[in-house]
């Protein structure tokens, strides 16, 4: 996917201030290293990871080290479940709090991130023989970045976080795919993100075309996509994407996406 994504974005990239409203893993992000940047998150404690990781990163790679000598099964469920206690969650520092993340990322089923309906991490434990959990190189030189470029990490609603994107920004927006039969894992968040959500991302991005701001959109290649975007400025992309996560094998390996943007080259 993320070869797609570059053979889309807007000629001189590097000339735009980049956005990212639903950073995640921030592939794209990372890809790309822009100079001047502004990522957002709704989930709090990856946002906090991301601070972490730029202000305070050797004793994050100090903790980590001991997550990776002590990894286990049964240590991986005492750790997933320190947020049943809000209490003894709350009592942990950030640095704590991301290191656990980073923990549980490195070492639940296909690193992914999912939480119930009462915002519990429910992700169970992967099947990996020997997974690398203090990546030490990767974290200081994400460290280096963030702080030796202008990225503003933000813990916002999509729609705050573009607020100040103008003519010479561009925006890219991965939010969690739209998923009709519910066979994507998309609980990011414990409130979810349905189609109602879906229809005020489509209208946040009908504002930044009328404002001149150019934006790129991944999504799932359904019915009810093509037809909220299906109007004269929105370019409609179909892309093939390699998944591994889906609650259903047919929906793994190559899969049919979308790519939407609001300008034509």
């Amino acid at each position: 996917m993320l070869t797609e994504i570059k053979k889309h974005l807007p000629k001189n990239i590097n000339n735009y201030a980049y956005y990212e409203p639903f950073i995640g893993a921030g592939a794209v992000f990372f890809e790309l290293q822009p100079e001047r940047a502004v990522i957002n998150d709704f989930n709090a404690q990856l946002i906090l990871t991301y601070n972490a990781i730029r202000d305070n990163v050797e004793d994050l790679i100090l903790l980590l080290k001991k997550y990776q000598k002590n990894n286990c099964k049964e240590y991986f469920y005492e750790i997933r479940n320190i947020d049943r206690d809000i209490e003894k969650f709350n009592l942990l520092t950030s640095i704590e709090k991301a290191a656990r993340l980073i923990f549980l990322n490195k070492t639940c089923f296909n690193g992914l991130y999912r939480v119930n309906s009462k915002g519990f991490f429910n992700v169970p434990y992967g099947r990996y023989k020997n997974p690398v959990i203090c990546e030490e190189t990767v974290l200081r030189q994400v460290s280096n970045y963030l702080n030796n470029n202008e990225i503003t990490i933000l813990n916002d609603d999509f729609e705050q976080a573009i607020l100040t994107a103008n003519k010479k920004s561009f925006v890219y927006f991965d939010p969690p795919y739209h998923s009709p039969d519910k066979t994507n894992f998309t609980g990011y968040q414990a409130n979810g993100f349905d189609e109602k959500e879906q229809e005020r991302l489509c209208n946040t991005m009908v504002k930044m075309t009328n404002r001149g701001v150019k934006c790129l959109l991944s999504n799932s290649d359904t019915e009810y996509i093509r037809e909220l975007y299906n109007r004269d400025f929105f370019e409609i992309i179909p892309v093939l994407a390699k998944r591994a996560i889906n609650s259903d094998s047919a929906g793994r390996g190559l899969v049919n996406e979308l790519l939407i943007r609001n300008w034509k080259e």
